[in-house]
C-alpha cells in the first residue's frame, strides 16, 4: 500500500475540479488499483472517498480524480497540505 501517490496534480482545470466538483486529482503508480487508491487517500488524508476514476496519460502515466463525500472539502485538503 505504501508508495501508492506519486504526485498531486495542481493545474487550473484540477484546481477548478476541487473548487466546483469537490475531487483532487492525482498521479499513482500505474499497478495501483482504483480500490487501492481509495484505501489510501482515506488512510493518510483522514476523509471519505465517494469515487475514483482512473486514466492513462499521454506520458504514460496513471491520474486519479478522487471524489470526496459532500462532509469533507477538497480545497481544504489542499491547503492543508499546503500545496495551494
Amino acid at each position: 500500500m505504501e508508495n501508492v501517490i506519486v504526485r498531486f496534480v495542481l493545474t487550473e482545470k484540477s484546481l477548478r475540479l476541487a473548487e466546483r466538483e469537490n475531487k483532487i486529482t492525482i498521479i499513482v503508480r500505474r499497478e495501483c488499483t482504483k480500490k487501492q487508491i481509495r484505501d489510501t487517500v482515506e488512510k493518510l488524508y483522514n476523509v471519505k472517498v465517494v469515487k475514483v476514476n482512473t486514466l492513462i496519460t499521454p506520458q504514460g502515466e496513471k491520474k486519479a480524480y478522487v471524489k470526496l463525500s459532500p462532509e469533507h472539502n477538497a480545497m481544504d485538503l489542499l491547503s492543508r497540505l499546503g500545496l495551494i
